[in-house]
């Protein structure tokens, strides 16, 4: 390939805001109708923004450009080092390095004297229970993770009969889960890639249809989360455990009907992505049914699944869309529901916040992420959508509001020294 055919680089050469637009659009696979699409402007506008016959745009469509292709350093965007801004990406935890060294490791010499089944089970409960009463879940399960992912794969080594293997896969299959929420939105993509895939094989080695149906869910969504192209493995992943599950579920128990009811989630959280609007909602509905078969005080152990949560999806499918005032209108029912888990909870405010600022009403997005904050700092911290929002307004012309996101931002750590 001659030089004159290479990609520029995005630092060694002094690039418009367009051409770093056209590159980074060329590099996800998108078109620039797509693009188009996804932030709300039209084709044309968009070609002349990457010519440059257009002005860089205002802040908050640079925001929505991001967002949109995925921006990791919003530098990389604007060509100005200065903005040096991580957007999807959180910053590292402290604990990160251990449990990607548990991950990575596989002793070969089965040094490591596995626990009894029991023992891990309720280590493995507790873990659970600790991600969503905890204000700062990715600590709270971070300190356990290593040593469970040790026992675990211990655990799967010295089993003997084929049945005591199986039970064991299920158990590290689920641990894999455990640390697929605390790896997720972190800098290391490979390390998530890595704990999703071999959550998925210990699952099906373990033929348990729950343990099945739970890595799948969360295998769709590190599809999903890598953007559009890979939208279509997604929803492959999603439909094919579903298939797996429907024969299963008129003798089902709650955990499996909820995981069912999940999945079909992912389904239309993938459609709303696409801005397919009547089969995102269709799926939603499908959901919904799947919850009403659920008793009323039930919640999913792992995805929060429940007759409460569907208010939340409800604001997600809407926000994913892009309607604003469909947004607003969802989340003023959910919060007739109370979600008991603090991460699910933050979560489902900063999509309420991001239904307010679709809706133009910025600083009740603020405080619906101030919100999030106190329900769970750490959610807020790794989110790249309540990164965006609040990066957005702290440039604000209104001198309170720019003082409240900047104060919010502050305390949540997300701008550059």
């Amino acid at each position: 390939m001659s030089s004159e055919d290479a990609t520029p680089d995005l630092y060694a050469d002094p690039l418009r805001f367009g051409q770093r637009v056209q590159i980074l659009r060329e590099r996800r696979g998108m078109t620039q109708v797509q693009l188009a699409d996804l932030v709300g402007i039209s084709p044309h506008t968009l070609r002349k923004i990457e010519n440059g016959q257009q002005k860089a745009p205002r802040l908050d469509m640079v925001m929505r450009i991001a967002e949109a292709l995925r921006v990791r350093d919003l530098a990389d965007l604007t060509g100005h080092p200065e903005a040096h801004v991580d957007l999807f990406i959180g910053p590292g935890h402290p604990r990160l390095a251990a449990v990607k060294a548990a991950v990575d490791s596989f002793p070969i010499t089965g040094a490591v004297e596995p626990p009894p089944v029991a023992h891990l089970e309720a280590r493995l409960h507790a873990a659970w229970q600790a991600r969503h009463a905890s204000k700062n879940h990715r600590e709270a399960i971070g300190r356990l993770l290593p040593d469970l992912i040790r026992d675990g794969q211990a655990l799967v080594r010295h089993a003997d009969r084929a049945d005591e293997r199986r039970a064991a896969q299920a158990l590290l299959a689920q641990t894999y889960s455990l640390s697929q929420f605390f790896i997720a939105y972190q800098p290391d993509s490979s390390l998530l890639w890595r704990v999703a895939e071999r959550g998925m094989v210990a699952a099906q080695e373990s033929e348990d249809p729950h343990t099945i149906g739970v890595s799948s869910w969360l295998l769709a969504q590190a599809h999903r989360d890598s953007g559009p192209r890979h939208y279509d493995a997604a929803d492959a992943v999603s439909r094919e455990a579903a298939a797996y599950l429907r024969p299963l579920l008129p003798d089902a128990n709650a955990d499996v009907l909820a995981i069912a009811g999940a999945l079909e989630f992912e389904l239309g959280y993938t459609a709303a992505r696409r801005r397919e609007t009547g089969v995102a909602w269709r799926y939603w509905d499908q959901a919904n049914d799947m919850a009403k078969r659920l008793p009323g005080d039930y919640y999913h152990p792992v995805t929060s699944f429940s007759r409460a949560v569907m208010g939340a999806h409800a604001v997600t499918v809407a926000v994913e869309l892009h309607q604003g005032g469909e947004s607003v209108r969802q989340a003023a029912r959910a919060d007739r529901s109370v979600i008991k888990s603090r991460p699910r909870r933050a979560r489902h405010r900063i999509e309420e916040a991001r239904g307010y600022q679709l809706d133009n009403q910025p600083d009740v997005a603020i405080a619906t992420l101030e919100k999030a904050f106190e329900a769970a700092p750490e959610t807020i911290r790794y989110n790249g959508y309540a990164r965006a929002i609040l990066l957005e307004e702290v440039e604000s012309t209104q001198a309170p509001r720019r003082r409240r996101a900047a104060e919010l931002a502050g305390k949540v750590g997300i701008l550059a020294a």
